[in-house]
């Protein structure tokens, strides 16, 4: 096999190093958010004395060392690749064919073939394979670092999982280092943050712009997987985009219903943008000709509210039950399909915290504390339980040393704020 040097300027790949671009990456170091990202992995696994993690989740994988691969297929079919990382040293084990991908990335220090260790890979063999794959990663371990090693996994199958412990590795959940890790942004990882943004609500404002009654849901959302595939994002995480009816309550995924006239149109981005960076916001829509109907306004309006009330409380050093205290009280009428966080971290994805109602804190909640650098968004959904339509709004936000800086920033409906 032909070794390559993984560090190389290689010019004629036409910069594979290079996957995260964006329109507005001019002035974005990616070699430094890739060094702070891969710096807060490692101290949190020093603080919590692990001594290596494997890392399967490829949002994780991104994160760790910006390395993409196929990353909705690698969600489902795996371990497809995966990365053993230690205080000092990183192994990106990928995909049979695809090695070359890794090239030029200084946070990795060597890449190896993935052995795909999975019932579709290995059919009724699978309990051997299981064993090799473990065998094999106890041996690799132990050579990086010594025996007995206190290793980190986020995401493995059963069988592999015993299979390692069996082989003499002490396994512990490698989630919380991660989610720590990844809940605080550099000023770097922002601007990866803002372009993924500006792409999104660029695909925002063409849905908007196309909204007629008589399309279909789909047809409608398709407007935004054009626009951010074209501005080189990656996917759209949900089918979060409903009409009339099926915008309450929440959760209805986005299907061939017609958009009838002077409908509601409800919208949750959820995209996997510019850099693998998430941008989540949510808005809704009239579709006219006619203009928004006084409970149209209503509902709107009492969602605009929640949302800017609960941004106005958030500041650093709040803990996370004083924030479930000081939020918004939720109309006994919209009550029962509030949405179900009253706020949650954002990354790459979805992520630490979530933020609960006052309501729902004693089952659900957990206390922390929200810090600098973490970027939050603030959720609403009001619609009566037996009502015919609904509102979905919702703000990203970043929390600074001194309170919040908005990040989203695509306009609301003055004619639904009248």
């Amino acid at each position: 096999m032909t070794q390559l040097d993984w560090h190389a300027d290689r010019g004629d790949l036409a910069g594979l190093v290079q996957f995260d671009r964006s329109p507005e990456d001019a002035d974005i170091d990616l070699a430094a958010v890739r060094a702070w990202r891969q710096g807060r992995v490692r101290a949190e696994m020093a603080r919590r004395g692990i001594d290596a993690v494997i890392l399967m989740d490829p949002v994780n994988i991104r994160y760790a060392t910006g390395a993409r691969n196929m990353q909705v297929f690698s969600m489902r079919n795996g371990p497809a690749r995966y990365l053993v990382m230690t205080a000092d040293r990183a192994i990106l084990y990928e995909f049979t064919g695809a090695l070359h991908l890794a090239e030029g990335l200084e946070t990795i220090d060597e890449v190896r073939p993935a052995v795909t260790a999975s019932f579709v890979a290995a059919g009724p063999d699978i309990a051997d394979r299981e064993r090799r794959w473990a065998n094999d990663m106890a041996a690799t371990l132990r050579g990086l670092v010594g025996n007995r090693p206190k290793v980190g996994i986020e995401r493995m199958n059963g069988g592999t999982a015993l299979a390692l412990s069996d082989a003499g590795i002490h396994l512990v959940d490698a989630q919380e280092p991660v989610e720590m890790a990844r809940a605080i942004k550099s000023a770097e990882e922002m601007k990866c943050v803002n372009a993924s943004l500006r792409a999104t609500e660029r695909g925002v404002a063409e849905l908007r712009a196309a909204i007629r009654p008589g399309l279909t849901e789909a047809e409608l959302w398709s407007v935004l997987h054009r626009s951010i595939i074209a501005q080189n994002g990656d996917y759209v995480e949900t089918r979060l985009l409903n009409s009339g009816t099926r915008t309450n309550p929440w959760f209805q995924e986005t299907g061939d219903k017609l958009i009838g006239e002077n409908e509601l149109i409800a919208l949750d981005t959820d995209v996997v943008g510019c850099h693998g960076y998430y941008s989540d916001f949510s808005r809704t829509f009239h579709a006219g000709p006619g203009k928004p109907t006084p409970l149209q306004r209503e509902m709107y309006r009492i969602a605009h509210e929640q949302v800017h009330h609960n941004m106005g409380i958030l500041r650093p050093g709040m803990s996370f039950r004083d924030y479930a205290d000081a939020a918004w009280d939720i109309p006994e009428k919209y009550h029962v399909h509030r949405y179900y966080l009253s706020a949650h971290g954002c990354g790459m994805t979805g992520e630490y915290p979530y933020l609960y109602h006052r309501g729902d804190f004693p089952d659900a909640g957990y206390d922390g504390e929200i810090l600098p650098g973490m970027t939050l968004c603030v959720e609403s959904f009001i619609g009566e339980a037996g009502g015919a339509e609904g509102v979905k709004l919702e703000q990203q936000v970043l929390i600074t040393e001194t309170g919040v800086e908005l990040l989203s920033r695509f306009p609301f409906e003055d004619a639904l704020l009248e």
